[in-house]
């Protein structure tokens, strides 16, 4: 017979019933688009009993009671505590690759009147993935005297926060490929790293929640949206990729990630192969 969750989790500091858990998946839902599936159960004890000890509350009850409140301000401490933000630079490699072999060469040709690029990193976590991508746009001596901006959002207030420090751990930069270490500045005691202000300049970071209305209108050149809307079920996906191909432009481009793909959700992109798309006509 299979435990429940008032079974699994009654001998524990703070006891969480079925029902709790229940309307812990109900308001993540409905603040976030995020289907909390079952087998989250104890990501979703450990990181919410943080919370309670916090919050100095008593029980699962007091903190559901909480937040299903109207406008709660522990809403925010809610969000950040159920989002998973796995990251890392140039993850993905071929996708940057792409960027710097081919797409923007590309649009370098297509926008060269206006000379302007836009690219939005949706789901930035603590921002390896758009010093990624400043690091590729930086590291193209022909795009010097453009107007290019990256804009970085993240649902978590707390990992905005750490993108926009733009300071890491040494070994966290161990991915990035020895051509753009230019752009990093390792401190004396070789314990952390931060990227140079000449790629810091290129990004706005941004809390947003993706689910709310945008107050950027675009277009945008190129969105990253990558591990995100795995969280999300079908037709939420749906209205986000529908949305993303609205704020692109005419043959704007979308990276997505390698466990995520658009088959039988919209027909709004052209796949063009390894989690590459291409807005279609």
């Amino acid at each position: 017979m299979l435990a429940t969750a008032r079974d699994e989790f009654s001998d524990k500091e703070f006891p969480m019933t079925e029902k709790n858990f229940g309307m812990i998946k109900a308001i993540a839902y409905k603040l976030t688009g995020i289907s909390l599936s079952d087998h989250k159960k104890n990501m979703v004890y450990g990181r919410l009993a943080r919370r309670l000890r916090a919050l100095r509350l008593n029980s699962f009850d007091q903190y559901c009671a909480l937040i299903d409140q109207e406008n709660c301000s522990e809403h925010v401490e809610f969000i950040n505590s159920i989002t998973t933000n796995l990251t890392s630079f140039f993850r993905e490699k071929h996708h940057f690759d792409f960027m710097a072999g081919q797409l923007l060469p590309q649009l370098m040709r297509k926008n060269l009147k206006t000379k302007r690029l836009r690219v939005w990193s949706a789901g930035c976590s603590t921002g390896e993935e758009p010093y990624s991508i400043a690091m590729v746009l930086r590291s193209l001596a022909s795009l010097s005297g453009w107007d290019v901006r990256i804009l970085a959002t993240d649902l978590d207030t707390n990992v905005v926060n750490k993108g926009k420090n733009g300071v890491y751990p040494v070994d966290r930069a161990e991915n990035i490929p020895d051509e753009y270490r230019r752009f990093l500045k390792t401190d004396k005691n070789h314990e952390w790293v931060r990227v140079k202000s000449s790629v810091c300049d290129l990004i706005t970071f941004k809390q947003l929640n993706l689910l709310q209305d945008w107050p950027m209108k675009g277009p945008f050149d190129i969105i990253f949206c990558r591990n995100v809307v795995i969280y999300f079920d079908a037709p939420t996906q749906k209205k986000l990729f529908d949305r993303y191909a609205n704020i692109l432009t005419d043959d704007g481009h979308l990276f997505i990630g390698h466990s995520e793909n658009l088959h039988n959700v919209t027909n709004r992109f052209q796949a063009l192969g390894r989690t590459i798309y291409k807005k279609a006509h």
